[in-house]
């Protein structure tokens, strides 16, 4: 096979069979394909897109080209989620404790923040001691005692998407919606699931702030997952606005003890047991939405939730004494209030910018190789519908820099908008349910 004729039937419109994808992705991993051919193919498919076979044929290469983890000796169905990404998106520490209380496992393989939004392997680490760079066999461990395993990916575990996506960030080609299918979906099914349910963002806080296109990735993500055997839904839920209260890492975890505590934000809880309903649905746990719900919050108001994550953070080499006292967790040395200039209820917050300012804070990165402050971060007070008086505060800040404070506070205050009179109606947190309803 020639790569050039490939590149150029894929240029004008062609579909390239099975074994012409297989051969692009393991010539690329194997450093047989150069940079600049693979580039060159990879820009063709950002214009002309991809057929669902193609589609299937590229998320299966990058699977198997690396090792596929087999669980199949644990005794329940393994099921996993996975969240586009957001401001505030803490649900992970909430679910794999309450799934894993219920009696699945939860082999789940996370990412660190990038840009505006939050990593789960950040906020995991702000809990001291914790370990996400387990080997497979510490992770089987870990997964076999408690149920529930959290870790980043490791260099066995498609390593196609590793090296393509770093060449996709430099070439201009990381929108592909394809290219993005492929790269999630690839790495997820590498942790040997039985099924999975995906929580695809849209708003301003999203990477996909039009639902058309939130829609769009999460139909690709649904049929690839099951043309490749799996049992998969997506839900398009709302990122407008943060989700909880809690913005950066180590207020984040905290924030995670609260609900499963029973306590904490109610739209963090709401979306947290509907995700978890899920699982325990497509994990053939429950016979129904309704039994998944429930189930799960029994494993909350029973404790066993709770008691999951504790035994978690234990077995990966964290202080679980955070759970009984969340103080333990990294503290900021200063904190402050961004104060309301007017009157009136919050009809809208630029949930990126305060992302953004949670970056400039120091809890996350611009680039891949700045380190993260897991102390700082943003306490939201109002939130969307919220009345507001002058000199109420928005929310509270906490800082370790004040150079960094400075550059962050007026872009939080920027963010709120306030009219004289309550938006007419709230978003639903839940827009779409796409795959097996």
């Amino acid at each position: 096979m020639l790569v050039t004729d490939l590149i150029r039937r894929k240029r004008d419109g062609s579909e390239l069979q099975r074994n012409e994808i297989e051969f692009l992705v393991n010539g690329y991993t194997r450093d047989a394909i150069p940079d600049y051919q693979m580039s060159a193919w990879l820009m063709a498919v950002l214009w002309r897109g991809m057929t669902r076979a193609e589609l299937a044929a590229l998320t299966e290469s990058m699977l198997n080209s690396g090792q596929v983890l087999d669980f199949s000796e644990l005794p329940a169905a393994r099921v996993d989620k996975h969240s586009t990404g957001g401001v505030g998106d803490k649900t992970s520490l909430i679910i794999a404790p309450i799934v894993a209380a219920g009696g699945l496992f939860v082999p789940m393989i996370s990412g660190r923040g990038l840009g505006h939004t939050g990593g789960t392997l950040d906020k995991l680490e702000s809990i001291p001691g914790f370990n996400v760079n387990l080997s497979v066999a510490d992770f089987r461990r870990v997964l076999a005692q408690c149920g529930a395993g959290l870790i980043g990916q490791t260099a066995e575990i498609a390593p196609a998407d590793k090296k393509l996506y770093a060449l996709r960030d430099v070439t201009g080609t990381v929108e592909s919606p394809y290219l993005i299918c492929a790269s999630i979906m690839s790495k997820k099914l590498a942790e040997g699931i039985d099924a999975l349910v995906l929580d695809v963002k849209t708003g301003s806080g999203a990477f996909m702030k039009a639902e058309k296109d939130a829609v769009f990735l999460a139909e690709l993500m649904v049929e690839t997952g099951q043309r490749l055997g799996k049992r998969v839904s997506a839900l398009i839920t709302d990122m407008d606005q943060p989700l909880g209260r809690a913005v950066g890492n180590a207020l984040e975890v905290a924030e995670c003890i609260e609900a499963l505590n029973g306590k904490g934000p109610d739209d963090l809880r709401e979306l947290s047991l509907v995700l978890a309903a899920w699982m325990f649905f497509l994990g053939k746990r429950v016979r129904s939405m309704d039994e998944g719900r429930e189930l799960a919050e029994q494993m909350i108001s029973s404790g066993k939730a709770r008691d999951k994550f504790r035994e978690m953070i234990r077995l990966q080499g964290g202080n679980a004494a955070v759970m009984d006292n969340p103080g333990l967790l990294p503290q900021a040395k200063q904190k402050t209030d961004v104060k309301s200039r007017t009157a009136g209820f919050i009809t809208g917050i630029m949930c990126e910018q305060i992302g953004t300012a949670g970056v400039l804070l120091g809890g996350g990165r611009a680039r891949k190789e700045d380190s993260v402050d897991p102390a700082v971060g943003i306490m939201i007070h109002k939130k969307v519908g919220d009345k507001v008086s002058v000199g109420e505060p928005l929310c509270t800040v906490f800082y370790n820099s004040a150079e960094r404070m400075a550059s962050a506070a007026p872009l939080i205050e920027q963010s709120y908008t306030i009219a004289a009179a309550a938006p007419l109606k709230a978003r639903p947190l839940v827009h779409q349910i796409i795959g097996d309803k």
